[in-house]
């Protein structure tokens, strides 16, 4: 296992470093970082009582709980060495080394490459990590420094807010008639691939403090692992490359390293840390002819930056029906051609349908309760409500708000599996569905697809999800009648625009009151919105 993960590290390259530095600087704009990282007591106690109890103990050993529960006596010496390791720009050797945990993907079982290397690191080395990382956020939000396309490891970005974007953008060219190409790129082991150098390059160039740089730089090298498994060990293997999985600054790392991916890309880029589609209008041969032109750009900055893609797991989506499907080429190989695709964990298909991941979703529920039939003989209401509401639901509502099914078909295929749950319970076996979903206090599926949308609604007016309500919906002018948050609905001419989010909830927020939309805050806008369903729809 460490000899595969080691043997996909980055030999970094030395040429042209200078030159395709200059182009990710920022200390033009004066995007420099004036205050400069305080470590207080009062930091790492705060930290110190905050960290997980059942996270698994670092290279030093020490269990989390043990680190909990003598923070106010330990916090002060953590602090003087986190001040000294700062000032001193030297980090100690237990936060460089990393007991490294193979977490099983997808596909043969035998094949390490199927697995995932998560780093457990030293937990009062993360603590040190985590006051540098609020210290870059920071500086980061001030001078917004994170492109747009990016919703990984964002604060208010989600894979729901990814996949929001990508189909609003879609389905809108869609319905006016023209085609749109999708290309879905794929990174070769990106988190291990990360040269050190390269990376430095972006850092500085966002205008950090040298502090931070210089603390980030010696932390980052002679890092070594070990594979840890079943209680043996593998040898100790030096870290060339890469920002290690399981860390606290690694995420944020990766999201700098990639951030200046789009530069010069006409079309539209969406990310999700490494997850990245290139979005194309492809009406005339003109703009295929562009979208050819990004894709040659994206190649180029990954071969600058020496993170390759993965050529044959990249592919191309035609959506629209007068799509002339053109070809599409990386390195010198033509993109496969496909009608569906797992994006962030939906299945997208070409003519925008859902039923794949309806059935999807079905399955995986009646597959947990089927688990949950087998493993539990006493079924009381308590036991089943709370296993079904944690384990089960969840994967029926899983970016809901992307794939909201219209069909009755599918609409039954989801409901039936809380139909099922519910029949669990001996004591309400003989009641209807409706009565049974009374006593146990919830709603049909549908009912909480429509909350759902409302709540996400409500997310993107008032900054909850960091998302441009105009891309969405357009504010009504018409002030006599309805809230202040009125929505303007417009003519769809495809049911795939019309069932969409930004169109099919215009007319439910529309009915909400000035009180319920205004609500200060998300959590009163739910006991709101609940209070209105409930008295002017009848809902539980």
């Amino acid at each position: 296992m460490n000899e595969f993960f080691a043997s996909v590290f980055t030999d970094e390259k030395s040429l042209s470093l200078t030159n395709i530095g200059s182009r990710v600087s920022y200390n033009e704009c004066n995007h420099r970082q004036e205050e400069i990282v305080e470590i207080t007591n009062v930091k790492v106690l705060d930290k110190l009582k905050k960290l997980q109890l059942n996270k698994s103990s670092g290279g030093e050993g020490i269990p989390p709980r043990v680190l909990n529960e003598l923070s106010s006596a330990i916090c002060e010496p953590i602090a003087e060495i986190m001040r000294k390791s700062l000032n001193e720009n030297l980090v100690p050797e237990d936060w460089k080394v990393a007991d490294v945990s193979p977490i099983f993907k997808k596909g043969s079982k035998a094949n390490p490459g199927n697995y995932r290397p998560v780093s457990l690191t030293s937990q009062v080395g993360k603590i040190m990590e985590s006051i540098i990382k609020d210290d870059m956020l920071k500086h980061i939000k001030r001078f917004n420094l994170i492109s747009e396309s990016q919703h990984g490891f964002v604060s208010k970005r989600s894979c729901l807010t990814n996949l929001l974007v990508f189909l609003e953008e879609v389905t809108n060219y869609i319905d006016k008639g023209f085609p749109v190409d999708v290309i879905y790129l794929d990174f070769q082991k990106a988190f291990d691939k990360v040269p050190h150098k390269r990376l430095m390059v972006k850092v500085r160039g966002m205008g950090f403090s040298d502090k931070i740089c210089n603390w980030i730089e010696n932390w980052l090298s002679n890092r070594k692992q070990r594979v840890r498994l079943n209680g043996c060990h593998s040898e100790w293997r030096m870290v060339k490359s890469g920002v290690p999985q399981g860390s606290i600054l690694g995420p944020l790392l990766f999201a700098i390293f990639i951030n200046d991916l789009e530069k010069d890309v006409v079309n539209k880029v969406l990310k999700f840390a490494d997850d990245t589609k290139l979005i194309g209008k492809v009406s005339v041969p003109e703009e295929i002819d562009l979208l050819r032109t990004d894709l040659k750009l994206l190649v180029k900055w990954s071969e600058d930056w020496q993170m390759l893609f993965n050529v044959d797991k990249c592919k191309v989506m035609h959506f629209g029906y007068n799509n002339t499907e053109a070809n599409y080429e990386m390195e010198n190989l033509v993109l496969e051609s496909v009608e569906e695709e797992r994006d962030l964990g939906v299945m997208i298909q070409n003519n925008l349908k859902f039923d794949k991941q309806c059935l999807k979703a079905a399955n995986a529920g009646n597959q947990v309760l089927g688990m949950i039939k087998r493993s539990f003989s006493f079924r009381d209401k308590d036991n089943i409500l709370l296993l079904y509401k944690t384990l089960v639901r969840p994967k029926l509502e899983y970016c809901i708000q992307v794939w909201r099914p219209h069909y009755k078909k599918d609409i039954d295929l989801l409901e039936n599996v809380q139909k099922r749950a519910t029949r669990l319970i001996s004591e309400l076996d003989s009641l209807t569905y409706e009565k049974r979903l009374e006593s146990l206090g919830l709603t049909t599926l549908e009912t909480r697809r429509l909350r759902g949308d409302l709540i996400e609604v409500y997310k993107i007016f008032h900054g909850n999800d960091n998302l441009d309500s105009s891309f969405f919906f357009e504010r009504s002018n018409t002030i006599c009648r309805g809230h202040s948050y009125k929505l303007s609905k417009f003519r769809s001419n495809l049911d795939i625009r019309k069932f969409s989010f930004s169109q099919r909830i215009v007319n439910e927020w529309n009915l909400l009151t000035e009180k319920v939309v205004s609500s200060p805050s998300l959590n009163i806008f739910k006991k709101q919105l609940d209070l209105h369903l409930r008295l002017n729809r009848g809902f539980i």
